[in-house]
């Protein structure tokens, strides 16, 4: 029944540092609507997954995550160096691939994948 993920929408406190910080660190391209079209690569895979109230991967205040998957995640570290972003935890590798994470100018953090 499911074909894929239709959006992610939130709410933000100052539309244009959130726009200008998106843009400049990830590289999104944001449209004047507010949003863009991030199209699948066919070696990409959308992850829905659940965790409890308790459960201490991301702060429990954050009720939500975002993890974008990166094709190369040394190139992304070399970027946000090169621009001034901490990373909020070093790479970690594991079973499911190599993450890091960064914070958004509202304090989300976001967890960015290489598979």
């Amino acid at each position: 029944m499911i074909k894929g993920f239709g959006g992610i929408f939130w709410r933000t406190k100052n539309l244009d540092a959130i726009k200008k910080w998106y843009s400049e660190v990830l590289k999104i391209e944001i449209e004047n609507w507010n949003g863009t079209i991030i199209k699948p690569h066919s070696e990409n895979e959308t992850i829905f997954s659940f965790f409890t109230e308790d459960d201490l991967y991301f702060p429990t205040e954050q009720q939500v995550m975002l993890n974008f998957q990166v094709y190369n995640l040394n190139e992304t570290i070399k970027h946000l160096e090169q621009i001034g972003v901490p990373l909020v935890k070093e790479k970690e590798i594991s079973e499911f691939g190599k993450f890091i994470w960064i914070k958004d100018p509202e304090g989300r953090l976001v967890e960015l994948w290489e598979k």
